[in-house]
């Protein structure tokens, strides 16, 4: 059993518990070992001996069951390659959605690193309430991978959605999400997020609304599937991923520098990142003047100059041999119209393997938008993502790209 991966299935009160039965059958016949976390209320429905016959380990129950044992939420968290909770009660997602660890189960979660599963099981009104499905968004937006609730005869009797899904369709969600937490471990992936800024005077810039949002959500990802990873930052107001090297950067000059630093050794680069075109071809020290004067420049007469076109830059560096792991180059066309036209023109001209398409004019995905909808466009292919949240619009674009 040691040589196994370990699946943690995390049980709660549910009349779905008995189910999870046959999930750790499932889940011992694709080869892992299974050991079981259950809340309290989750012991009403299934004996905790009945998980022990069935896994060969003891049940974790109790914060405190054994003093002489290591912090037992940190070491239980610890061992799993994938943390499951199946079935996940609405009491039990609002935990993990607004960061209550007041148990054993939910305080494993909050210390757990993996790829975590939820699999919804309520009442059709419980989960269709708009607090619930705001949960269960918060959890996707943080990589969290939700199998959707079936539909059917419910135990309180009426029938609709929310019945726990088939275990073999959770199982599949588990092993997917397994090999996707190795399927990018020794690979270098940078990625550009944010805006430029390009400096006017000592009080102006010009910019655009990218939030950094969709970039840091694929540096999430990336790091989620092992990847070393290098962000490259314009100015947002995001948290760092923690375990990414960020370069911070400013002007689209400065992007240029930072991107030429880390690209040689790049297996993966996507440009993210709202590169302003233009900047004021002188920039100066003191604020200037709405109106010109003899003897001062003013705002009506500031030159522009055209900024190096990162994406066709790393195309031409790429395409001469100069990057020595011929890195996967992936764009971004943030258009306003005739989104996928200009999409494939940009494809061709930057000399690049993926452009992702998406429409910035809509306010529900685009710029500061937590949502996205793209699509992918390959020289041979384009696959059209539906709107998600960004975290897992990131990872479908990591799977097409592995």
């Amino acid at each position: 059993m040691a040589d196994k991966k370990l699946v943690l299935l995390g049980v709660t009160g549910g009349i779905a518990a008995y189910k999870s039965c046959e999930l750790v059958r499932l889940l011992q016949g694709a080869e892992y070992s299974v050991k079981v976390v259950m809340t309290k209320h989750g012991t009403e429905f299934v004996g905790p001996a009945t998980f022990r016959a069935l896994t060969g380990y003891e049940v974790a129950l109790d914060l405190f069951e054994d003093p002489q044992k290591p912090i037992h939420h940190i070491s239980l968290a610890q061992e799993p390659d994938c943390f499951v909770i199946a079935p996940a009660t609405a009491n039990v997602i609002a935990k993990l959605a607004q960061g209550v660890a007041d148990d054993l189960l939910t305080t494993t979660a909050v210390a757990f690193q993996g790829p975590l599963v939820i699999a919804p099981a309520m009442n059709e009104a419980m989960l269709n309430d708009v607090t619930m499905q705001e949960n269960l968004d918060i959890l996707r937006s943080r990589g969290v991978r939700i199998v959707e609730s079936g539909a059917g005869y419910l135990a309180c009797g009426d029938q609709g959605a929310g019945r726990l899904a088939d275990v073999e369709v959770i199982k599949d969600a588990m092993v997917e999400e397994v090999s996707r937490s190795v399927d990018l471990v020794g690979k270098h992936v940078v990625i550009t997020a944010g805006p430029t800024q390009e400096p006017i005077d000592a009080v102006r810039f010009v910019s655009n609304y990218s939030s950094g949002k969709m970039g840091y959500a694929l540096a999430q990802e990336a790091l989620a599937r092992g990847a070393e990873v290098t962000l490259i930052s314009g100015p947002t107001s995001l948290r760092t991923p923690e375990d990414a090297t960020t370069l911070s950067v400013q002007t689209a000059l400065e992007m240029q520098e930072a991107l030429k630093s880390v690209a040689s050794d790049a297996d993966v680069i996507i440009c993210s990142a709202a590169v302003s075109d233009y900047r004021p071809s002188e920039r100066f020290d003191r604020k200037l003047k709405k109106s010109d004067n003899e003897d001062s420049p003013s705002l009506k007469s500031i030159a522009m100059i055209e900024n190096p076109d990162l994406l066709a830059e790393l195309g031409a560096m790429r395409k001469a041999g100069d990057l020595p792991k011929n890195p996967i180059l992936v764009g971004f066309a943030a258009e306003t119209g005739e989104m996928d036209k200009h999409a494939k023109e940009k494809l061709s001209s930057k000399g690049v393997d993926f452009v992702i398409a998406n429409d910035v004019s809509r306010s529900d995905i685009g710029f500061n938008a937590d949502s996205n909808e793209v699509t992918v466009i390959s020289h041979n292919n384009e696959i059209h993502l539906q709107s998600a949240p960004k975290r897992v619009t990131a990872r479908q674009i990591f799977d097409t790209i592995v």
